[in-house]
């Protein structure tokens, strides 16, 4: 198997080995600018947002905290007006889309990755992706957890703590582990 075979059957949410050398590779480029944006001063937040912005795939306005991590980084496509408090972690082996005025709180975790549940695979090493998108007007909750294969609809809420692992309707709340229906939005 080639480097850039693992990596395209990652992206198209097939098996795959992220221990292949290339995706092995990425990654460690993307630590590498998440690391020193998340060292660097308060005051030099203009630089900070610079490193971010050339590590994902897509952006316009956004501001996230201190303490950011995500795998690739070039999954990542950001709309305007994002925020994201501290704590944010995206992993982000399959695409992870975010619409306009998305708001997630602390420590919101957003993971495309996942392992099979055949334990030979999993020993082999073997993960598979699946896309994420958050639609805009969105506002996560401190703490939650968006799965892989999670479409959040536009305006949705989703409440601390929540660990969404199905798609969410647009306009409506959703808290819980797993997350369910609790409300219309306002």
């Amino acid at each position: 198997m080639t480097e850039a075979t693992e990596k395209l059957k990652m992206l198209s949410g097939q098996e795959y080995f992220p221990s292949n050398k290339q995706l092995h590779a990425d990654r460690m480029k993307a630590k590498a600018v998440c690391h020193q944006a998340n060292y660097l001063p308060p005051a030099e937040y203009k630089q900070r947002m610079k490193l971010l912005k050339g590590l994902f795939g897509s952006s316009h306005s956004f501001w996230i905290e201190h303490q950011f991590h995500c795998d690739y980084g070039y999954n990542i496509h950001i709309g305007k007006q994002f925020y994201a408090n501290h704590g944010c972690v995206i992993l982000d082996a399959a695409p992870v889309t975010i619409g306009d005025d998305v708001m997630l709180a602390p420590g919101v975790l957003i993971s495309t990755a996942t392992h099979p549940t055949n334990a030979l695979k999993r020993k082999k090493g073997i993960e598979t992706a699946h896309a994420i998108t958050i639609g805009n007007g969105v506002w996560i909750g401190m703490g939650a957890k968006i799965l892989p294969g999670v479409t959040i609809g536009e305006n949705a809420v989703v409440g601390a703590g929540a660990v969404v692992n199905k798609s969410v309707a647009e306009n409506t709340v959703v808290a819980g582990v797993p997350a369910v229906y609790i409300k219309d939005c306002d």
